[in-house]
């Protein structure tokens, strides 16, 4: 899919600060610096190994399985076809539509820009799939496959890391100005929608969380990180300061409204910036489509949750030192 026509009203975006004293603009220089020295910056050559290896198979299976299992637990009877023309796809899918066609891999849409980490990166997370604790939202279930942009091979054995904001657009492990309650010191002992996994045979991780919030001056997103180096430790968490990969996920504005009409999302007070607003997002969108692809699990709305999918390549290569916000320990 090509989205120039998409973002073509965000050439020029108004840059503002996502959060007190972290600069969007200074993010969105470093981030093109090092996309620049990107060798590929998309999975096309790789669309004739990932099918021939029977890897775009496995991953159909997969992710139908995935929804089969969430809809049994939930005890749903019906799945929509994703509803947005780009991510929910531009055909009218029915119950009757081939699982196939649904969650075949789409080659020309699987990259995943290279990004900083962020103001609230927090550093040795716990290695779980739910990373949903107490937090209320809309259920979200991701399938993240990790390939090797030179090889178009899966990377086994990388842990995954995935971080992002409440419903109401606050990040656990921080306290600060405009991150909620700056007052609520015990955030930093907060966990809540923060993970790790490591990848299978296939390079494949799942996780199940709550659709992500927004906050002032940034668009609904999803943070990842890849450590190909990571170290297990006995308390659960992993220890790495450095990573092959530095990305974040987006959705479909008409999802995010979708979602927004729903509580307790529904009570977020801070103003909403648009996707085509998002100055990292229109710079991410210039290079490939850093966007989940999703199914609803539910036949009629958001409320029976939704199955999201990506796949995105990494330099293995590479060893990028990451700066955290906080750092969880073994106390």
């Amino acid at each position: 899919m090509h989205l120039t026509a998409f973002f073509a009203s965000a050439l020029v975006v108004t840059i503002v600060n996502a959060h007190p004293g972290h600069d969007i603009a200074t993010e969105i220089k470093e981030r093109a610096a090092m996309m620049e020295q990107m060798s590929h910056r998309s999975l096309n050559h790789c669309a004739e190994e990932i099918r021939r290896s029977g890897m775009e198979a496995r991953s159909v299976a997969r992710r139908n399985a995935l929804a089969a299992q969430l809809m049994t637990e939930r005890g749903l009877t019906g799945r929509t076809a994703p509803i947005d023309t780009s991510h929910k796809s531009s055909k009218d899918y029915t119950l009757d539509t081939p699982v196939s066609t649904i969650f075949a891999t789409n080659a020309t849409c699987i990259l995943s820009p290279e990004v900083t980490e962020g103001p609230y990166y927090v550093t040795g997370e716990y290695i779980r799939s739910d990373l949903t604790e107490t937090q209320a939202g809309v259920k979200l279930h991701l399938d993240i496959q990790v390939l090797d942009i030179k090889t178009c091979k899966p990377v086994p054995r990388a842990y995954v890391e995935v971080w992002h904001t409440n419903a109401t657009g606050v990040y656990s492990g921080v306290v600060a100005n405009g991150n909620g309650n700056s007052a609520d010191k015990t955030n930093t002992k907060k966990s809540f929608n923060r993970g790790v996994q490591q990848t299978t045979a296939d390079g494949v991780v799942q996780f199940g969380t709550i659709f992500p919030g927004h906050y002032t001056g940034r668009t609904v997103h999803t943070h990842v990180m890849v450590h190909t180096n990571a170290v297990a430790l006995a308390n659960g968490t992993i220890k790495d300061t450095t990573a092959s990969h530095v990305g974040q996920f987006f959705y479909d504005q008409d999802l995010i409204t979708l979602v927004r009409k729903t509580s307790p999302y529904n009570t977020n007070k801070q103003s909403l910036t648009l996707n085509n607003r998002d100055g990292i997002l229109t710079q991410a969108s210039t290079r490939g489509d850093p966007f989940i692809n999703y199914v609803m699990l539910g036949e009629t709305s958001v409320s029976g949750g939704l199955l999201g999918w990506i796949a995105f390549g990494i330099d293995t290569t590479l060893a990028k030192k990451v700066s955290a916000a906080g750092q969880f320990t073994g106390n």
